[in-house]
């Protein structure tokens, strides 16, 4: 009985010890030193107002009820530092500048895309994550760093399923609001900060709505965890941004047998020129852009009521209400208008050699042009024709393209379970929902797919949210985006976009599988196997970040599911299986690369030279 005991008490010594590390890494992750740059340099992309309108506007979004004042008063786990220092927070990758101070905008001095929005109804005010959060780049050289607004950002926002090697913010908030919790002299710091003179009254609900939101993040780690829903680690710059979104709606909002497994995530792409596409997302999947910011809001975090407490469908009347913010979301559409794409700084980056990227310009017409070119639209054949310029952009089958097909795969096979929702066909034949290449009577709501539920559940609550606003008629035609229906298309593929700034939106193709762009235009063989992701050091000879492995780092392995470095390949023989080029011999790789450098620039554009290039070819077809 002694030994038993003894055994049992090892036993028990052991799990506490394995407890305890395990708890030390997840609330102390591995990141990056990051250090703040001499400088932060912002090219003439647009003004100073845009910028910070597009930094600091709310969207309607919630991180699962996390009060503003709340997250700027939370210490990190180990420590009586604010976890909201520029310096810690700058550590997962969000953007901070050395010079900024607090603002109206901004008055907890946070990085871009961290916004306080307030409630209409309570009064509120809530963390509010925006689209600048992950629409947002930084390039870094020489101690120098290079902001890219509107391009890719480098942060690790969304990974919620713990994970020992750490690092990603949501883990972290959790942690830190875990540790505050649960340590009466952390909580008492916290409560005075928040409360000030009301402390004595109003710590016990202080605590107690707390508690709630500090609930509902382990909630969601341990519901994405138990159920395995996020198999594919995201890392640095990357989400499975289709699949949380549907998670969300379909899992969290509706029914729990609706969750899928999501294990394709996609780097964030640019947006600049995005207004003048015919249709967005990486697969092609969505026409109009209020509906588009909608369906972005509600995954990131907006609210969304469709039951009442005991699970039954809200009526009619009460149902869709949301904290999407309509005129915000317009307010960032129209600001996006002004955005210009990044041009090359040369007194940074150094020069461009114009005589290579006069050849690269020759290169370019006979393997890029075809598919990346600007292809406007004639005004009698636009899907809006008060849109100018309106581009058609090439969405290429995966089987053509040859990249991983996984994000559109599950883009095109998940399928949902909204019967909850008590819709029937004649109500949704009223809504402004416009499905290309299929109709409403072939849709079974017991296994409709993403694109058209979130069609549905979008035209809904943008209708409540317009609404209760009392927009209607031409206004809301014109913050909707050219009066455009919510158009619908599936297609197994990816669009194509036009090239202007891409050397600072590295790494490359839509899951981020290639480090720089001269892999981009070479056989897969010879593309990285495995990189380090993380950095922000800027390689401007090979055009993409540095790869080498760093404290912090996240180790991008191209051989798991969603991560594929196949495709889009440059390579003699027959145009199949993802190759869609002739081989490039290196100096040719150089002198595109040196042209997509220049290319958006009207000055160094104009010092080009003219050089006669090959006719575009499609080259053999080996197929039978």
């Amino acid at each position: 009985m002694r030994v038993l005991r003894r055994a049992l008490y090892l036993l028990l010594v052991l799990l506490l010890i394995g407890g305890g590390v395990v708890l030390y890494y997840i609330a102390n992750p591995n990141l990056p030193q990051a250090g703040q740059p001499q400088r932060v340099h912002y090219l003439k992309q647009w003004g100073e107002e845009a910028r910070q309108t597009y930094y600091y506007t709310p969207q309607g979004t919630q991180v699962k009820g996390l009060r503003y004042d709340w997250f700027t008063a939370l210490e990190q786990p180990f420590s009586r530092e604010r976890f909201a220092t520029p310096e810690y927070l700058s550590r997962f990758g969000f953007l901070t500048d050395p010079q900024q101070t607090a603002t109206a905008l901004n008055p907890g001095n946070l990085p871009v895309g961290f916004a306080r929005h307030e409630d209409d109804e309570t009064g509120a005010q809530f963390l509010d994550i925006t689209c600048a959060a992950c629409h947002t780049g930084e390039l870094r050289h020489n101690g120098q760093a290079i902001r890219i607004d509107g391009g890719a950002a480098l942060h690790s926002l969304a990974s919620t399923v713990p994970t020992l090697r750490g690092g990603s913010f949501g883990q972290a908030l959790g942690m830190s609001m875990a540790f505050t919790y649960y340590n009466p002299v952390k909580f008492k710091r916290f409560a005075q900060t928040v409360l000030r003179d009301d402390y004595e009254q109003d710590h016990a609900q202080l605590r107690e709505d707390f508690k709630a939101v500090l609930d509902r993040l382990l909630g969601t780690a341990f519901n994405d965890w138990h159920r395995g829903l996020y198999p594919t680690e995201e890392g640095f710059g990357r989400t499975d941004a289709f699949g949380r979104i549907a998670n969300s709606v379909f899992g969290d909002a509706i029914d729990s047998s609706n969750y899928r497994v999501a294990n394709a995530p996609v780097s964030y792409p640019q947006v600049w020129d995005i207004w003048k596409f015919d249709w967005v997302q990486w697969n092609g999947s969505a026409m109009q852009p209020m509906a588009r910011n909608i369906g972005e809001a509600l995954g990131v975090g907006a609210t969304l009521h469709l039951f009442d407490e005991s699970g039954a469908p809200l009526p009619e009347t009460e149902r869709y209400p949301s904290s999407v913010r309509l005129h915000d979301l317009y307010t960032l559409e129209e600001t996006l208008k002004q955005l210009k794409p990044p041009t090359w700084p040369e007194a940074i980056l150094g020069p461009v050699d114009i005589d290579l990227a006069s050849q690269g310009r020759a290169l370019f017409s006979e393997n890029c042009a075809y598919c990346h070119a600007p292809d406007p639209i004639p005004r009698d054949q636009r899907l809006a024709p008060d849109r100018d310029p309106e581009w058609r952009m090439r969405i290429i089958p995966t089987r053509i393209i040859g990249t991983d097909p996984t994000t559109a795969d599950n883009i095109a096979d998940h399928r949902f379970d909204i019967r909850k929702l008590d819709w029937d066909k004649a109500q949704l034949s009223k809504l402004d929902v416009n499905l290309i290449g299929s109709d409403l009577d072939e849709v079974d709501l017991g296994s409709i797919s993403s694109a058209k539920g979130l069609a549905y559940v979008t035209a809904y609550v943008e209708n409540r949210a317009y609404q209760d606003a009392s927009i209607r008629g031409g206004e809301r035609a014109r913050m909707d985006g050219y009066g455009l229906p919510i158009g619908v298309q599936e297609k197994r593929g990816y669009k194509a976009r036009p090239l202007h700034g891409i050397w600072a939106t590295p790494p490359f193709l839509h899951n981020g599988s290639v480090p720089n762009l001269f892999q981009l235009l070479s056989p897969v063989p010879e593309r990285s196997k495995q990189f380090w992701v993380g950095s922000f050091e800027f390689d401007p000879e090979h055009v993409g970040f540095a790869t080498d492995k760093f404290p912090g780092g996240f180790l991008f392995d191209t051989s798991i599911t969603g991560n594929s470095n196949r495709g889009h390949e440059f390579r003699d023989g027959c145009r199949q299986n993802g190759v869609i080029g002739r081989a490039l011999a290196p100096e040719e790789r150089w002198a595109l690369i040196e042209y997509l450098k220049v290319m958006g620039d009207p000055q160094l554009e104009s010092q080009l030279q003219a050089v006669e290039g090959k006719p575009w070819s499609a080259g053999p077809n080996c197929q039978g």
